[in-house]
Parts: structure tokens; sequence; C-alpha cells
């Protein structure tokens, strides 16, 4: 079991500074800390709420994972890029991320697992190596860290705004413009299955890019890039322009839904540093098959190839504000 060190420079609640240091929530800090992890001037009975006095050394152990914990999986996972420091991998849609109280089916956590793929401990055991998640119904582009190091600095990475991602996504009705949405997101108060717009929610800003519109006018092809990530971020700020993605009944797709089988929402596109060199690293990954297929038949295929890539797509948020 490794262990690391922290110093608070000010008085702070350990839950909270050990939250700042890990870039991870209140709720996994608090579970290392009753699970015994923490220890703070080597005391083994720290508590969530201690307010610590600056100097105090704060050590944070953590847990190996426990591999047998596994469940069976019937998928496979394309991997994309791997080191001995983290991987990025191509998650398919209709694969959930991590465990969850109310989750009773195999995750890719379970297929790392049984891949015995060396992950970090950071997140608990739910979430072994998960830097950041996707939805369920979303496929595409996703980082796992294989240490704990390397976790903690991928983890700063997205905080500082120095990894980055875009997504493509089939919408029910064009844009008018291409538009940056910057409007807080928080549990919706009336579906507690959803989230929405909320006044006092966390903040959250997605800008959105048109790439290609349909021969017939109905459809188009847009990008996203995420400058947060909160959960359903890009659903609902398409929500809130009247705009739905295929397949997304949740948040107000009202297409035929026995003909789509997922969400038309793709991880496209990710960059980042290297976590130990320090190096720029671009990944992107084409859109899945099924996409793919409404796409030509849909829209003027010839068009394809050059607008679904990624010097094509990035360079489209250059203007945007």
């Amino acid at each position: 079991m490794n262990s690391k060190q922290f110093i608070p420079t000010q008085e702070i609640r350990l839950d909270l500074f050990l939250s700042e240091q890990l870039n991870e929530s209140r709720n996994q800090i608090e579970q290392l800390i009753k699970k015994g992890f923490v220890t703070v001037q080597n005391k083994q009975k720290a508590k969530s709420g201690l307010k610590l006095q600056v100097g105090q050394e704060v050590t944070v152990k953590f847990p190996e994972v426990v591999k047998e914990e596994a469940l069976e999986v019937d998928f496979d996972v394309e991997i994309v890029f791997e080191d001995d420091y983290f991987m990025v991998i191509n998650k398919p849609s209709g694969v959930i991320v991590h465990g969850a109280p109310s989750v009773n089916e195999p995750t890719l956590v379970d297929w790392l697992k049984k891949k015995n793929i060396s992950l970090s401990t950071i997140s608990g055991e739910e979430r072994h190596g998960i830097v950041h998640r996707i939805d369920k119904g979303t496929s595409g582009l996703l980082v796992i860290a294989k240490t704990n190091e390397a976790h903690e600095k991928l983890s700063k990475q997205l905080e500082t705004k120095t990894m980055g991602r875009y997504y493509l996504a089939i919408i029910d009705l064009p844009l008018k413009d291409d538009i940056t949405i910057d409007k807080p997101i928080a549990r919706n108060p009336h579906n507690r299955l959803k989230m929405g717009i909320v006044e006092g929610g966390k903040n959250a800003k997605t800008s959105f890019a048109k790439i290609a519109t349909s021969d017939d006018n109905n459809y188009e092809l847009i990008a996203a890039k995420l400058y947060t990530g909160r959960t359903h971020q890009i659903r609902v700020h398409l929500e809130s322009l009247q705009r739905h993605i295929l397949g997304d009944a949740l948040y107000g797709f009202k297409g035929n839904l026995d003909k789509l089988k997922r969400v038309y929402l793709h991880a496209f596109s990710l960059y980042l540093q290297h976590p130990i060199t320090g190096a720029d690293m671009s990944f992107n990954i084409g859109i899945p098959e099924d996409m793919e297929q409404f796409y030509n038949k849909n829209f003027t295929k010839e068009e394809k190839n050059g607008k679904i890539s990624q010097e094509f797509v990035t360079s489209r948020f250059d203007t945007i504000n």
C-alpha cells in the first residue's frame, strides 16, 4: 500500500483540503477517511471535519486494487494508447464507467480488472483508475490512470484545462449559429433522473459548432467543446436551446426510438499532457458504426472525410467565444 503526504499552508477542513489536493469529490475523500486511510500527525482517528493547522502532516494511504471483486464482462474495449502510466480507451455505448450502489451490471472498471491492468487507487474501490467519466449511452475516448501519481497529475489537468475534450453529436434541429452556453448545472428539482440549468448550481460552459447539415435540413452534426465536466452537461445545454441529441429521450428527443439504440453522442477527440514527461498529446477516434450509417444515409457522403476530422473539428472553435 503506497502513501503520500500533504502539508496545509492555511487553516482548512481535512476533507476540503484533501479534495483540493487530490481533485476528488468530498464523498470520495470521506470514504478514505472513514476506512482509516488518512492520518494527521500519525494519529489514526481522523475525522472529515477536523480543522487542520498550518504545517500539520496529512498522510493518505491508497488501497490496493481488489481484482477478485470484478464482475464477469461480456464486452470488449479498444485500447487507443497505453504506457506504464496511463491509457486511453474507446468506451462502447451501453457500458457504465464505474460501479455504484444502484449498478448491478459489469462496468468498465470490471473490464479493466479482468484484464489485470494496473490501476490507480485514489478514487476508491468502485472507481479504480477513473480520471473522468462519460455517460453509459455515450461512446468514445476516456483516460484511465495506472498509477496514483499519474492520476493526480491528470486530474489537475482537468482542473487547469490543459486536458480537453471534443464531442460529436447528431441533433434533431440545426443550430442557428455557433454558440457558447455558460449556465450553471445542478440536479433538476422536478425530475431527479435529470440535471438542469439551476441558479446556484455548479458553473458549466460548453461551446457548440455547426459541422454538417443533413440533406433535408432536419438534422445536424455538431461538435461540442467542454470547458467544465458536469454530469449530462452537453445534453442539458442543448436542451436549453430547444435542441436534442438523437436518441436522448430523457432530455426531450421525440423521434422514433425503435430505430435508435443509443444516444448519438461520441467523445471524438482528446488532448492532454503526458502526466510524467509533460509532452503534448492528442487522440481522436472515428464515429461508431451506427452513427456513421445514419450520417451516410442522411448527409452528403462526400463531405464526411473532410469534416469528420480532428483538424476540421478543432479549428471550428477558433472563433467561438
